[in-house]
């Protein structure tokens, strides 16, 4: 009797035992699956922060460079229209050389009376009175190219220096990472708990909202913003580079030192100042509409994985 009273004891030991384990082993289930979930929105929260700021930035830097590229546009008007002016001021002082020396008639002094001088002194001053004026809007003109030149390197610099930061650092890269891992382990931890009905139904559908919704972290690529990123800054650059170098070009083309030198060669150097600065102004232009393009291509991208961010990060909540 009293060796079978020690086999129902160790027995009922032995069963009590046994249900320690068998529980431990299913709240270590459950506890898997739940530090699964929590290390799945610990990894993936924050993301769609930071791609907001990335997609603001591209906004801003698109709109920069765009005004940009519509100052250096207005300043390759303005030299266009400079030029235009410069030849009709040279057509017309060549106009006024003809009839002065060209004229080739011999007027007999007796011929000569009081109305034909008055009138004579009349035209040439309507004359220089018509140069100025023409001159002055010359000038203005150049003053216009120079002026938005000048803005223009300003607009690019601070749309090339907002670019350059607008990437896909390290950490928002490791981030996503982390993210990516997290996921892949919740989905084995899910199969695992449901292989071993060790989890709660609100545990299961939890970690079947999270996966669906933040699994495709793993098939977007980001390497297209930093590469947008990386034109936006060349042509950005190179736009302000050309919008500096033009504006002293333009601002020198106009100056009254060059302006007022009527010799050949004073003539030829203001002549191919100008030819320079439009075609520096045409540069900027090019450039400055590249890098737009460019920042706007990258807003694109940067929707593409905020719109990810979003849809995953809705369903951390």
């Amino acid at each position: 009797m009293k060796n079978r009273r020690n086999l129902h004891t160790q027995i009922v030991l032995a069963g009590l035992i046994l249900s320690i384990f068998n529980f431990g082993a299913h709240a270590d289930e459950v506890s898997g699956l739940a530090v699964a979930i929590q290390n799945a929105k610990n990894s993936c929260s924050g993301i769609s922060d930071s791609m907001s700021d990335l997609k603001r930035r591209a906004g801003i830097s698109t709109a920069v460079t765009g005004v940009g590229t519509l100052s250096a546009g207005g300043a390759l008007g303005a030299g266009v229209a400079k030029s235009a002016k410069d030849k009709e001021i040279d057509e017309k002082i060549g106009k006024s050389a003809t009839r002065v020396y060209g004229g080739g008639a011999v007027v007999e002094y007796g011929e000569i009376t009081d109305e034909m001088v008055n009138a004579a002194f009349d035209n040439l001053e309507k004359e220089v009175k018509e140069y100025e004026k023409m001159d002055s809007e010359s000038k203005t003109l150049g003053n216009v190219r120079t002026g938005t030149l000048a803005g223009t390197a300003v607009l690019d610099t601070a749309g090339t220096i907002i670019a350059a930061k607008n990437k896909v650092g390290d950490d928002l890269q490791t981030k996503i990472d982390n993210c990516v891992k997290s996921i892949k382990n919740l989905q084995n931890e899910r199969m695992r708990a449901q292989t071993e009905n060790t989890a709660t139904d609100i545990e299961l559908a939890t970690a079947n909202k999270i996966i669906t919704n933040c699994r495709d972290w793993e098939f977007i690529d980001l390497s297209p913003i930093n590469k947008r990123a990386t034109r936006a800054v060349v042509s950005g650059g190179t736009g302000a580079a050309l919008s500096v170098i033009g504006a002293i070009t333009s601002a020198s083309a106009n100056s009254d030192s060059v302006r007022s030198d009527n010799s050949d060669a004073g003539k030829q150097k203001e002549k191919n100042l100008n030819v320079a600065s439009n075609i520096l102004a045409g540069g900027a232009t090019a450039a400055s509409g590249a890098a737009t393009i460019f920042n706007a291509t990258q807003i694109s991208a940067v929707k593409k994985a905020a719109t990810m961010s979003d849809k995953c990060e809705g369903a951390l909540k």
